[in-house]
């Protein structure tokens, strides 16, 4: 059981016992690759892989197993019932070649649309399991150089020009469990839950590159319109955000249906190495309530909490609180407007926006600025922001007006220069 330290999401409601449960559910009969005769040969073995998971779902449900080894593949589907299991020393690679991913219907970028299938797709699949001490290895390289070269040719080209798949990518489903698992080199997002609730990360690693090559927009955890989540004790280490928050963008997406809220998100007990935002929220959301980062340790990132506001999306973000936070990051708290790809559509006026009961709290970081926001209230309004008990060791205080206006208490703020960490450690 999680030992925590507060029953209570931050707008009051209690914790439902669920988020205190760590164990790994049952999976049913294990199923080999190589009783099955998919070998360890170098090969892409899609077909004979999909067709195993078929034959499992027909026979009831059970387990894929992955042994040990490096087994290629493109996109696999799997079905309600079959869950996935890697092995100690097993490798799932995926393909390098977008042509083994087929553009499905799907959800990318807060928008329903044809985009490409992850490396492991599930939807509809209430009660996936994803476990063991292998890896899920998105082979990411020849994608990474590809978004680059492009970007050397077209400034403007989009996440969707450069055709990369995503690795994981789980879809109306309920208690989804990834344990132990190491998700790497994931060629776009590492893992997007759409429209999902009661999803588990326990002790997972997640892992993508800034360098020699960067590996762009490789977020460890994508929630989108995704309900009571658990994320506790990872270890994440991306070139983008680590955990990000999403649920629609555009003039009108508070109206669509497809779009919606995040609600009752626990990040605890994790690890950070390199990244852009430990919690982000945005750029593509609409609503996100009682969501708690407690107990974290960061070696290096650019923002601690990222607020990104965007101009043609009404958003409100409410009940935020980051609190036990260790480490080093550019900017504790950042709030600015986020106009990439910028498009009112058909409509006249920008949306407001809102972010309140914000809270830090009990956190010692070294940092180069500590509050980063700009305030805009033609755009966005904010309110009730708390800082408790933090400890600050900034080169930059920032917009101290901004302090004047919150809630504060006990605050130890120390404007000298941060200690330089040494690059984040791959583990």
């Amino acid at each position: 059981m999680s030992q925590v330290s507060s029953a209570f999401f931050p707008d009051g409601t209690p914790m439902d016992a669920w988020f205190s449960d760590l164990s790994t559910p049952p999976s049913g009969p294990a199923f080999s690759l190589t009783d099955a005769g998919i070998l360890d040969d170098g090969q892409i073995h899609t077909a004979g892989i999909q067709a195993l998971i078929d034959r499992i779902a027909a026979q009831g449900g059970g387990t894929l197993l992955v042994p040990r080894g490096t087994f290629r593949t493109g996109a696999l589907f799997f079905r309600p019932g079959v869950h996935l299991c890697l092995a100690e020393g097993a490798t799932l690679l995926g393909s390098d070649d977008i042509s083994d991913y087929p553009v499905v219907d799907t959800r990318i970028e807060g928008e329903s649309c044809r985009y490409f299938a992850a490396l492991i797709n599930a939807e509809g699949c209430s009660g996936f399991t994803v476990y063991g001490p292998g890896t899920i290895d998105g082979n990411g390289l020849r994608f990474w150089k590809a978004f680059w070269l492009r970007r050397s040719w077209n400034p403007q080209c989009t996440n969707k020009d450069e055709q990369r798949p995503r690795l994981v990518y789980v879809s109306g489903s309920s208690h989804v469990t990834f344990s132990g698992v190491r998700l790497q080199n994931a060629a776009f997002w590492t893992c997007h839950l759409y429209r999902c609730d009661h999803v588990r990360f326990l002790n997972c690693s997640m892992y993508s590159p800034y360098e020699p090559v960067k590996a762009p927009s490789t977020d460890a955890i994508d929630l989108d319109v995704c309900s009571d989540v658990l994320i506790h004790g990872c270890y994440m280490h991306v070139n983008d955000d680590a955990v990000v928050l999403k649920g629609g963008k555009g003039p009108w997406a508070d109206t669509l249906p497809e779009n919606g809220s995040n609600e009752r998100i626990v990040v605890e007990d994790c690890h950070y190495g390199f990244c852009h935002g430990c919690l982000t929220l945005g750029s593509e959301a609409v609503h996100c309530r009682n969501v708690v980062v407690r107990r974290i340790t960061v070696d290096d990132a650019f923002n601690m909490l990222w607020l990104k506001m965007r101009p043609d999306t009404p958003q409100h973000y409410e009940y935020i609180t980051m609190e036990d936070v260790r480490g080093h990051v550019s900017n504790a708290l950042t709030v600015l407007p986020w106009t990439q790809f910028f498009s009112l559509k058909d409509r006249k006026d920008i949306p407001l926006s809102y972010a309140d009961h914000v809270t830090l709290r009990r956190c010692q970081v070294d940092c180069s600025v500590f509050i980063q926001v700009e305030t805009n209230d033609s755009q966005y309004r904010l309110s009730g922001f708390s800082f408790e008990d933090l400890s600050i060791r900034a080169e930059n205080q920032g917009n101290t007006d901004f302090l004047t206006e919150a809630s504060c208490s006990g605050l130890d703020i120390r404007t000298e220069q941060a200690t330089q960490d040494k690059a984040p450690q791959t583990p």
